[in-house]
């Protein structure tokens, strides 16, 4: 290899990236500029972006700043406001594409069902949903956490007559004007489009199971003068980025990873205080009220939230929920609230990483079945005995508060540095070693103890076992200096 280049002389590693979205295409660019062409991208939809090609509800947007939820190599001067809204997330994305000539190695339409690893040829054997056999000598899943709806599993739901839909799969032909909705869920999404139909519909209402955190968001329109002084002097939109990240890192270090720190007594203390501010009844601030520590689970960005609960067409219900009917949903106080739609606001099933796609290794054991106490990987990038199989946005690398993108840098990096090592030392068979592997994630779970998140309560960062599945127990720099190169002493190769 010279200058970051892969050395010619040798043919050339075939490598197929499963998804579109941020991890998909990062993974791409990251090869590109390392001059690493040979690699295709399948996606299952008819556009790249991934979850910001899905999630098109009303308000959609993201709860990371703008500046700091994009690609380090491809900073973006003139984003309309501090938080971005889906379209201008998705347009970066296809700007990126573009810029980088991503496009033409990207196939839609196309899901990946089933990789079936050949141990004599060494070679992935894949399958798409339609039936078309391809092959690769390396596969990178960049499926995400967060791609996988969740429906609750409630008495009665088929029987609904109504419409009903996901918010992850919103439809857009529903006409909310003068109907009466019902909404299951107040997460992430909820916070988002809740005050925007409720400007719209007859009556909202809100089934309200736990309350969470509610941080206010400082969501400001940037002018045009900041888009020239970003453009006119780079080096302060690299200063604004940095910034936007330490204070990102002090969070997710003096909170999450303190088990019962004071960093989050002192948060709990602020934000009751700020909600006590804005809801008056007295009844909907104790339905209002967490009962877990801050950022225990996802904290929730919004400023018009708590107001939006108030508006005299919403109704909050927090007793827990019976059945659904045909035309209304029965709490367990035997009351009916007849509606006229049913928006899902479940999330995803976000600790059964890889569902929808059969990964099998040499000694044809899945890894679902690998995985059967919960899913965990070198550096939630690598799984002993699946060769040349790499993962982006795997098992406990999300994080509770930071930009995601940020790691997937980071390991589309790290997986860089095993296909170029892979090239330059002739190695067609490249797998972790279990004890490197059984070692990293016993001192992992060992590390999440401490956390917040292993505080009592549920979220999507635990599995039903309470297993921290999802979330990385260390700060962010330490992911960076984890996953700089590969270490060939980690693999078995031949």
């Amino acid at each position: 290899m010279t200058n970051g280049t892969v050395n010619q002389s040798k043919s050339p590693l075939e490598i197929l990236i499963i998804g579109a979205g941020f991890a998909g295409l990062g993974m791409g660019i990251t090869l590109k500029k390392a001059g690493i062409t040979s690699f295709k991208i399948y996606e299952k939809a008819n556009n790249l972006g991934g979850t910001w090609h899905h999630n098109t509800y009303p308000g959609c947007g993201c709860d990371v700043p703008s500046f700091l939820y994009s690609y380090s190599f491809a900073p973006k001067s003139d984003w309309t406001r501090d938080y971005p809204k889906q379209k201008e997330i998705l347009t970066y994305l296809e700007d990126c594409a573009e810029e980088y000539e991503i496009t033409r190695h990207i196939h839609l339409n196309t899901e990946i069902s089933e990789a079936v690893f050949n141990e004599k040829e060494t070679i992935w054997n894949v399958s798409t949903s339609s039936g078309e056999q391809l092959q690769a000598n390396i596969v990178i899943s960049a499926c995400g956490q967060l791609n996988n709806p969740k429906i609750a599993n409630i008495k009665g739901r088929e029987t609904f007559q109504g419409t009903q839909f996901h918010s992850a799969r919103w439809n857009h032909n529903y006409d909310f004007n003068g109907k009466t909705v019902g909404v299951i869920g107040t997460g992430a999404s909820a916070v988002q489009f809740l005050p925007v139909i409720a400007q719209q519909v007859k009556k909202l209402i809100v089934f309200h199971r736990s309350a969470n955190w509610v941080i206010p968001k400082s969501d400001r329109q940037l002018t045009e003068f900041d888009h020239w002084l970003f453009r006119t002097f780079p080096f302060l939109m690299t200063l604004y980025r940095w910034s936007v990240y330490l204070y990102f890192e002090s969070l997710l270090v003096t909170i999450n990873l303190q088990k019962d720190g004071i960093a989050g007594k002192i948060a709990a203390i602020w934000l009751n205080n700020y909600r006590e501010s804005r809801v008056k009844d007295e009844r909907l601030k104790e339905v209002l009220r967490p009962k877990e520590p801050v950022l225990c689970k996802r904290f929730l960005l919004s400023s018009n939230y708590y107001e939006t609960l108030q508006l005299p067409n919403v109704e909050v219900i927090d007793q827990p929920i019976d059945k659904i009917t045909e035309n209304a949903i029965a709490t367990t106080d035997g009351k009916e609230h007849e509606i006229d739609a049913l928006i899902w606001a479940t999330g995803f099933q976000s600790t059964k990483f890889l569902s929808s796609l059969k990964i099998v290794g040499p000694h044809q054991k899945s890894l679902h079945e690998t995985w059967e106490n919960g899913p965990q990987a070198y550096k939630g990038i690598v799984v002993p005995d699946f060769p040349n199989f790499f993962m982006l946005y795997g098992p406990n690398t999300n994080l509770g508060s930071n930009s995601i993108v940020f790691m997937l840098e980071c390991q589309a990096n790290y997986i860089r540095s095993c296909i170029e090592m892979m090239q330059e030392q002739g190695i067609t068979n490249l797998k972790v070693k279990p004890e490197t592997n059984t070692e990293f994630n016993e001192k992992l779970q060992e590390s999440a103890e401490k956390t917040v998140w292993m505080n009592n309560c549920s979220s999507w960062y635990k599995n039903e076992d309470g297993k921290l599945t999802n979330n990385w127990p260390y700060s962010s720099v330490r992911y960076w200096f984890a996953t700089r190169k590969a270490d060939r002493n980690d693999f078995i190769c031949s």
